[in-house]
């Protein structure tokens, strides 16, 4: 019989009748006169307006199902008008989402009982259950099931089961069951690749979750895991409780067991537990909350190990997260803003021997970042703490940065007043840090910027000067060499932003372009103020690049403003396609003219006397949707040698199907080291190899069983010749099963690098067990692909017979 909407009948074929249950036809008579009213008190022309209805639900409502019509279908029919219906050959009985088919079918109407017997088939909001005898009190869903097999619709899953006892409509308990997710294949020998079987399967779909007793795991017929008690996943929703244990080999920790546990508290709160166990070091405690709230939202990370006997002491970490918005109360002032990053270790080694414990960008820095910040209209203010943790290493110390104790900032800017762009920022900041790293005095630094701009901006052009007027002034703990205990200084600048853009259809290769020409040129004056004597609190040099080449500043920061008679000169051309506007490669080269030395600089810096800067040059080209280039080059004129050069491609013709490359090199200058190195990352089917291409299901979904998958990336030193970090591994897709394996080596520093395997099976729609690879995967690898994710959500109205 074809898909068709539940609460719609079909017309039965010829030969066969249709009865209706009387007061059911009478609500659905009722509910149809009352739409017709409703029709006939509308204009002849009125427009067609659709209305929901609770019909077409996902769920059925309880008040709404009993108010349906029940309708019968069969061969032969007897009984009772309003008493008892039998129904014989072909026999079918249908209300609301449920459906009840077989070969007999027999319904008390006072009772609201049916029984069916042979070929018995029942499909309830898309969950069906096929057997030779049912008996069901149809509204509360309460009966039992002869010898069942059974498909859950939101689980994907199928089994069977000696009898299926129904408690309700959320609630059914199965006997001597089994339960997989592993598509049922023609031929009577067939056998899932995974199957769970069980004394007792619960069955609850308002808590989204199955519960095996006396159940037992088996994996290509082989038993893997054994517990009297365990619940899983009907569908993605949270559920409390164990999750799979994950086994890890590292050369550091040994071998490390992990039990955790999964708490949901709320919708909107939860915890983990993860208490581990390593061979080579002990006993460690985890956890982590989570909260989300409408106007704030955070999480907490513990971590503590009461005995490390590698390093013979205790171990601890913490990180805590929060953002949110804080009422004042006051109309006037409105709501402040509120951040808190909070990161901590026990010890200077702990980022060598726990890298997986924090998401920290620098490994061997641990802040602690708290935030308020306000706005209105065109002002905007903030109040900031912040205070690093250093983690040093004797072999190779680190100067740690200034803690901001604290740091106030605040702006006023307007924009097209009277055509002018205006603006002032100031900032009061306490730096302070450990002396015996730094060599300089702490200080407290206020800190003004004016700025005041004219844009011209029109089709073709652009023109925008600019005023600015930079202030500030500092407070020593201590007196500098020269003898004082404070400073100040107060810099101009004076800039010209310019630029042109000419367009122009082409034909290149074969295809229509519209192609851009945009000179641009950018001028800067800000005369010399003495600075060099000046303590550095949180200035660096600018990296050259595209983007910092038209600046004002050749530095970051507030503690120096660089003296500039420069200007930059540089063209880009783009080609688009003229019918959408999309960029499919861009080309520009850009150099600085110095008109006079720069003799500001940083401490241990020098004086620039050249006249032309290094040559800039680059290219980023999208030729079509899988092939995609970019590359720069900083070419010296003076030594007639590039300083950096990058080069990458990306190939990507398909889900799951990408290659990337690069080829980095940077020579020594500018404070940092000199380096090359090379940069592999892939994802790609093995399949391909031997000319079966598979079938793209679409992103989350794979391409179809029996695929084998290469991820990695490999991360080589042409200068130190060897792998500064790598990660290679292999993914089997089974269909309802998924086999990861994954060698991954990280270099923290000149000591011996961690090299760990992880090894994982994804049974889908139950558990994984292992040690889970895919935060790895997805953090290492570029665009890398889940072969599975929740991308469609099963309706019930998909399975209707």
């Amino acid at each position: 019989m074809p898909p068709a909407n539940f609460d719609q009948p079909q017309r039965p074929p010829a030969g066969r009748f249709v009865l209706c249950h009387a007061a059911g036809a009478v609500a659905g008579l009722a509910l149809l006169l009352a739409a017709e009213g409703v029709r006939a008190q509308e204009p002849a022309d009125a427009p067609l307006r659709l209305k929901p209805s609770e019909r077409l639900t996902e769920q059925v409502p309880r008040d709404l199902r009993s108010q349906l019509p029940t309708f019968f279908y069969g061969q032969h029919s007897s009984g009772r008008p309003d008493l008892e219906t039998v129904l014989e050959g072909d026999a079918m009985m249908r209300r609301g989402d449920t459906v009840i088919q077989g070969d007999r079918l027999e319904y008390d109407q006072a009772t609201d009982l049916a029984k069916a017997q042979g070929n018995v088939r029942i499909n309830r909001g898309g969950d069906v259950y096929e057997g030779p005898a049912l008996e069901l009190k149809v509204d509360a869903f309460e009966g039992f099931f002869q010898s069942p097999r059974y498909q859950l619709l939101r689980a994907d899953a199928h089994g069977q089961a000696s009898r299926a006892d129904f408690i309700d409509d959320k609630r059914a308990v199965l006997h001597d069951a089994t339960y997989t997710t592993c598509r049922r294949q023609p031929g009577p020998s067939w056998l899932p690749d995974w199957v769970l079987t069980a004394t007792t399967i619960n069955i609850d779909t308002e808590q989204d979750q199955g519960e095996a007793k006396g159940g037992v795991l088996r994996f290509m017929d082989v038993p893997v895991l054994a517990l009297p008690s365990f619940t899983f996943p009907l569908s993605d929703a949270r559920k409390s409780g164990f999750l799979p244990p994950t086994v890890a080999l590292d050369n550091l920790a040994g071998v490390e067991l992990l039990v955790p546990y999964y708490w949901n508290i709320a919708p909107n709160r939860d915890a983990t537990l993860y208490p581990s166990v390593m061979s080579k070091r002990g006993v460690m405690l985890g956890g982590e909350f989570r909260y989300l709230e409408p106007t704030y939202q955070g999480q907490l990370r513990l971590d503590y190990m009461p005995d490390d006997r590698l390093r013979d002491r205790q171990r601890w970490s913490y990180e805590a997260k929060h953002a949110g918005v804080i009422s004042t109360g006051l109309p006037v002032l409105g709501n402040l803003g509120f951040s808190l990053n909070a990161n901590r270790v026990s010890d200077n080694d702990y980022w060598r021997d726990f890298p997986s414990t924090t998401t920290s960008l620098t490994d061997r820095l641990r802040t602690t970042d708290a935030s308020l910040g306000w706005a209105r209209g065109d002002f905007s203010a903030g109040l900031r703490a912040l205070k690093y943790q250093t983690l040093q290493d004797v072999s190779a110390p680190i100067t740690p940065p200034y803690d901001r104790l604290p740091q106030v900032t605040g702006r006023y800017a307007r924009y097209d007043v009277a055509g002018l762009d205006f603006s002032v920022d100031g900032d009061y900041t306490q730096f302070s840090a450990d002396r015996s790293f730094t060599g300089q005095p702490n200080a407290k630094r206020s800190f003004v910027l004016g700025q005041i701009s004219r844009p011209w901006v029109r089709p073709g052009w652009f023109f925008t000067p600019k005023m600015q007027l930079h202030a500030a002034r500092y407070e020593f703990d201590a007196p500098l060499a020269s003898g004082v205990s404070s400073a100040s200084r107060t810099v101009p600048t004076f800039s010209v932003d310019s630029g042109l853009v000419f367009e122009r259809d082409a034909n290149f290769f074969g295809r229509a372009w519209r192609q851009t020409l945009e000179p641009r040129a950018f001028y800067v004056n800000t005369p010399y103020r003495e600075q060099n004597s000046l303590p550095n609190y949180d200035s660096g040099v600018t990296d050259f690049n595209f983007a910092t080449i038209y600046s004002e500043n050749a530095f970051i920061g507030n503690d120096r403003i660089s003296d500039s008679n420069v200007l930059t000169l540089g063209v880009d051309t783009r080609f688009l396609q003229p019918d959408t506007g999309a960029q499919v490669a861009r080309f520009g080269v850009a150099q600085r003219l110095r008109f006079k030395d720069q003799r500001v600089f940083l401490p241990g810096g020098a004086v620039i006397d050249d006249r032309v800067s290094d040559f800039l040059a680059g290219a980023s080209v999208n030729w079509d949707p899988y092939w995609s280039a970019d590359t720069m080059v900083q070419y010296n004129p003076k030594t007639s040698r590039s300083e950096r050069f990058t080069v990458g491609g990306r190939y990507s013709p398909g889900n799951y199907r990408v290659v990337s490359a690069a080829y980095r090199m940077q020579r020594a200058g500018s404070g940092l080291p000199s380096s090359e190195q090379v940069d592999v990352g892939w994802q790609w089917p093995l399949n391909d190899l031997w000319g079966d291409r598979g079938k793209d299901l679409g992103p989350g979904r794979g391409q179809g069983a029996g695929r084998w998958y290469s991820v990695g990336r490999l991360n080589y030193s042409l200068e130190d010749r060897k792998f500064v970090d790598s990660i290679i591994g292999l993914e089997y897709d089974g269909d309802c099963w998924i086999g990861r394996i994954v060698v991954e080596r990280v270099q923290r520093s000149n000591a011996t690098p961690n090299n760990k395997i992880m090894f994982q099976i994804e049974f889908i729609g139950l558990a994984r067990l292992g040690s889970s690879p895919l935060k790895t995967l997805r953090d290492s690898v570029p665009r890398y692909q889940f072969l599975r994710e929740q991308v469609t959500t099963s309706s019930r109205f998909g399975s209707y017979e």
